[in-house]
């Protein structure tokens, strides 16, 4: 690993992103169709859209890995700061992560009087299976009419960044049955209504079978303050992990509650979430082989979670904050 000297100004952090987040020559782009869900049994009355990605070579009928990423199009754009698609086009033509479909998922609008009204906190900072089952119960059969998803749970995966983080976390946690994986950036825990339950409920539940991969950034929001310190309750859902003989990882950025190290990190996050050997596994091993160029595995051809339908409800001094247009804490 090259020597980088420790910045001396922890908050000005922009960390430069590696080959994987631009475009390379001679990857070809994967397909990206969009998709309307103007009805939602889970969300009444929110309408959104989801983009579905497919990298170059993969056929419908090959079973398949799926990932999904909260704030969609914000996470997709391959100008913004996580650059989805180009990261995974690079990937998957790496071989270093399982053949895979990406479903990135806009979070819903309510029309208020004609005004259109983000509920992306409803859905995101709830601490309640509500947003886990959006996913597996009303996405995820989009995507199964199209392709050929593994039905093992340790196959799907979400991924999402500051409220994003919570729904993430969530959604595996409430509904372990149907997703294994985790990519969890700059979490919000602080906002969950009631407080960040998990430091609570991992010591106290028995572990579930999941991968999660945790960052947090030391000049997050309130850092250095007894309460609704974003920083904190990321270092202590991350301890608690740890005693409980999770499988995770947790890495530690400088900087503030900004996407930008969140984004540099989404390939190493991806290859560490997805080891190939074990993903093959997971689907009987059936035409896995060892990719000339890589050298990797690659396959072709307790307390329980909150009453779903319980009103959100805020706490004094929540956070919600913008750090870009549609995206709040």
């Amino acid at each position: 690993m090259p020597y980088v000297p420790l910045s001396l100004d922890p908050t000005e952090v922009l960390y430069a992103y590696g080959p994987d987040s631009v475009p390379q020559v001679g990857v070809e782009p994967g397909a990206i169709d969009e998709v309307r869900i103007d009805v939602s049994l889970k969300f009444p009355g929110t309408t959104r859209r989801i983009w579905i990605h497919r990298p170059a070579g993969l056929s419908a009928t090959d079973v398949c890995a799926v990932m999904f990423f909260n704030d969609g199009w914000w996470y997709l754009d391959p100008q913004g700061d996580v650059r989805g698609s180009t990261v995974l086009d690079n990937l998957s033509a790496a071989g270093d992560i399982p053949p895979m479909i990406s479903v990135f998922v806009d979070p819903g609008a309510l029309d208020i009087d004609g005004s259109p009204t983000k509920h992306r906190n409803a859905e995101y900072d709830a601490f309640d299976a509500s947003y886990g089952s959006f996913l597996l119960d009303e996405v995820l059969p989009r995507i199964g009419d199209r392709y050929s998803i593994s039905p093992d749970p340790m196959m799907r995966g979400v991924c999402g960044g500051s409220s994003g983080g919570n729904a993430a976390l969530t959604a595996a946690w409430c509904r372990s049955d149907g997703i294994g994986r985790v990519i969890a950036f700059n979490a919000s825990f602080a906002q969950i209504p009631r407080g960040n339950p998990y430091p609570a409920l991992v010591q106290s539940t028995q572990r579930k079978p999941s991968r999660i991969f945790l960052h947090a950034a030391h000049r997050d929001l309130n850092w250095n303050a007894r309460e609704d310190n974003w920083f904190a309750e990321n270092l202590e859902t991350a301890a608690a992990l740890a005693r409980a003989g999770y499988d995770f990882r947790l890495v530690v950025g400088e900087g503030g509650h900004s996407p930008n190290h969140g984004g540099v990190l989404l390939p190493d996050a991806l290859r560490w979430l997805w080891p190939n050997k074990e993903c093959c596994a997971a689907t009987g091993g059936s035409a896995c082989s060892v990719s000339r160029d890589s050298g990797r595995c690659e396959q072709s051809g307790g307390h329980e979670c909150g009453d779903a339908d319980s009103e959100l409800e805020g706490r004094p001094g929540d956070h919600q904050t913008d750090a870009a247009p549609e995206r709040d804490a």
